[in-house]
């Protein structure tokens, strides 16, 4: 997905006149539907049916190509053929409106961006030539292409040792310059030989001589494979392997099912550092516990799609709440596991930076209480 016209940015938009994207690839159309909600105006190209009427009485039945601008009612993805189906009313063109809060804001960046956090980074080379790739669930993107000059056989060893160390630094420079590893992802290093094995080694060795931990994470968690060349193609059957398919399986949702494996734990301890439902988690939200210091709101991104602005309105807030209390913000999605064991929850759920009791007392029961007490003449609280 990207920008209709090149001078647009995300900090740009305005919210009176919208913005206009276009779809590149199947992919966005799962972007688009968590955009467009109900309320929205859209204005897309579609074809009608128009019945036309000759000189002589005759009657002709066409398609013909226009643009139509809709108040969006209800919206259907189907995942299998990457189709939208958006419904509404026909507005006039003059009537636009957009409602772009943070979430939208943050949901269309994701979409805008080829480096997204699921994307799995591939590294196919051989020696004297890398590819460094990102590979999503619809395509492949090559990012660079990296070639260097390696002394042939007859050289002295320590000239094709020198060489490709050079290459190696190219490479791993490349890579860290092209690739956001400021979270944990998937590496994979794949090459005929050894090839991607010693890169790794390099990228440790690296690692131990500058102090660099972000560089030994990287380099402790890349995946090293074989292949039969270092050209893109041979990604094809490096994904094909089982080993691979084993760890990219649920790449994408790694960090949200690790995120409810920590709030179950949380919860069987029972320690007043976890709790669902919309009251608990808006008190704990409203306390300040849910931020700086391992603070994280889980929150299923149907809640966003809600048909009441105010609701919708309402989740916003939390989410800008925790962010601004330094704490994290998740949108699980409900096609995923973990989005769904978020669902059987209420949609919402917390991890407190520290423990609070009661928050699922009823304050309006309380009150109740009180007043019922007083009325019999006995204790006033």
């Amino acid at each position: 997905m990207r920008f209709a016209s090149k001078r647009q940015t995300v900090e740009a938009i305005d919210e009176e006149a919208g913005v206009s994207l276009l779809i590149m690839e199947p992919e966005d159309m799962w972007h688009a539907n968590n955009l467009i909600a109900v309320g929205d105006v859209v204005n897309a190209p579609a074809f009608r049916k128009v019945t036309m009427t000759t000189t002589t009485g005759s009657a002709t039945v066409k398609s013909v190509r226009t643009n139509l601008s809709i108040k969006v009612k209800s919206t259907f993805f189907d995942p299998l053929a990457s189709e939208l189906k958006v419904s509404g009313t026909v507005v006039n063109e003059n009537e636009w409106i957009a409602g772009w809060d943070s979430v939208a804001l943050q949901t269309l960046r994701e979409a805008l961006s080829e480096d997204r956090p699921d994307a799995v980074v591939a590294v196919v080379m051989q020696e004297g030539l890398a590819n460094i790739c990102l590979i999503t669930d619809i395509r492949t993107i090559v990012k660079h292409r990296i070639e260097s000059s390696i002394p042939k056989k007859r050289a002295s060893s320590k000239d094709t040792a020198g060489g490709m160390a050079s290459f190696y630094e190219k490479t791993l420079s490349t890579l860290r310059n092209a690739v956001d590893f400021s979270t944990s992802r998937t590496l994979l290093l794949a090459s005929p030989g050894f090839v991607a094995q010693d890169f790794r080694a390099y990228m440790q060795s690296e690692a131990s001589r500058t102090a660099d931990k972000a560089l030994q994470r990287i380099a402790k968690e890349a995946v090293v494979v074989h292949s039969s060349t270092g050209h893109v193609h041979s990604l094809n059957e490096v994904l094909k392997s089982p080993e691979v398919q084993k760890t990219m399986r649920d790449t994408r949702f790694t960090t949200e099912t690790m995120l409810m494996d920590q709030f179950y734990d949380r919860l069987r301890m029972d320690d007043g550092r976890a709790w669902y439902g919309t009251k608990p988690v808006e008190k704990a939200i409203a306390e300040g516990a849910v931020g700086r210091g391992g603070g994280v709101l889980l929150i299923n991104n149907a809640l966003f799609r809600s048909m009441d602005v105010a609701t919708r309105k309402k989740y916003v807030a939390l989410v800008d709440k925790v962010k601004e209390d330094g704490g994290e913000a998740r949108l699980l999605s409900s096609d995923h596991e973990s989005g769904q064991r978020l669902d059987a929850l209420g949609g919402i759920a917390a991890i407190l930076t520290y423990p609070i009791l009661d928050l699922d007392e009823d304050d309006e029961d309380e009150e109740a209480a009180d007043v019922e007490i007083s009325a019999e003449g006995t204790t006033i609280l």
